[in-house]
């Protein structure tokens, strides 16, 4: 049983360390139960508690198993664990979800109530740029405001326009690894056009896009593909990227690629009216 200052130590080094994790929450008890409302713990991507307490076995299995369809799908859960009797005299049967509650059989003796809150703790997406161009740094300066960690990929020489906020990489070597969802902009408008597009079609991400003209698209997929680069990799890129705004300014131009970068992060996390 670890305490609250554990927990937000244990909350905090999961976030400077850019890692997923749950975050559950005791929300109301009912009779005798071993966590009472207030009780938290830290669930892992792994499905382990790393810290706080929320009872013995009465509930663990329930609320592991919440946290990880949770960090699955990036949703909220609220869930009810209930002894038999109370889940019958309600008409309602363990692992069944109704209203928003999805409900769980309390197998101890206490026969307790508990309903807990669990909370996905997701890293911020990342918004690799490769480039440094006017359309570039406007795009790095408004990406964070709509929650984007933004990590910047340009010739040395370049780097130095790029604000201070944003992670520098020389050159477009683009980490293969990534702990949360990843958008890749090009954005190089004549300088590294090739190399900058050749690394981030190789670079796994959700979204991948490529600021220039059609015609200059075109040209460059002739050139990769006789290259090697799989034609394929090109069917999902987002060329010319940005959504049709109208958009003539470098600030305009990086609104109309975060408009389209959001509708593509929020795809189906919005309920139908």
């Amino acid at each position: 049983m670890t305490g609250d200052t554990d927990i937000l130590e244990r909350v905090n080094a999961l976030k400077a360390a850019g890692e997923a994790f749950a975050l559950a929450t005791v929300v109301r008890t009912v009779s005798v139960t071993a966590a009472k409302a207030g009780a938290k713990a830290v669930i892992g991507t792994d499905g382990v508690l790393s810290a706080g307490w929320i009872g013995g076995g009465c509930a663990r299995g329930a609320v592991l198993r919440a946290a990880r369809e949770a960090l699955a799908d990036g949703k909220p859960r609220l869930i009810s664990v209930q002894p038999e009797d109370v889940l019958s005299a309600r008409g309602v049967t363990a692992g069944e979800e109704r209203d928003g509650v999805a409900y769980a059989r309390n197998m101890c003796p206490s026969k307790g109530t508990m309903d807990i809150f669990i909370e996905p703790v997701l890293p911020r997406p990342e918004l690799v740029i490769c480039g440094a161009s006017p359309v570039a740094r406007a795009l790095a300066d408004l990406a964070p405001r709509f929650g984007f960690a933004v990590t910047a990929c340009a010739p040395a020489a370049d780097l130095a326009a790029m604000p201070d906020h944003a992670r520098r990489v020389e050159g477009f070597a683009i980490d293969g690894i990534s702990n949360g969802s990843r958008f890749i902009v090009v954005s190089t408008q004549g300088r590294g056009d090739e190399a900058a597009l050749r690394a981030a079609l190789a670079a796994p991400a959700s979204y991948t896009a490529f600021v220039g003209s059609r015609a200059k698209v075109a040209a460059l997929r002739e050139r990769l593909v006789a290259d090697g680069v799989a034609e394929a990799r090109f069917d999902s890129l987002h060329a010319p990227a940005g959504l049709d705004i109208g958009a003539i300014t470098p600030e305009e131009i990086a609104l109309s690629i975060l408009t389209e970068m959001i509708a593509h992060r929020r795809a189906g996390q919005r309920a139908e009216a």
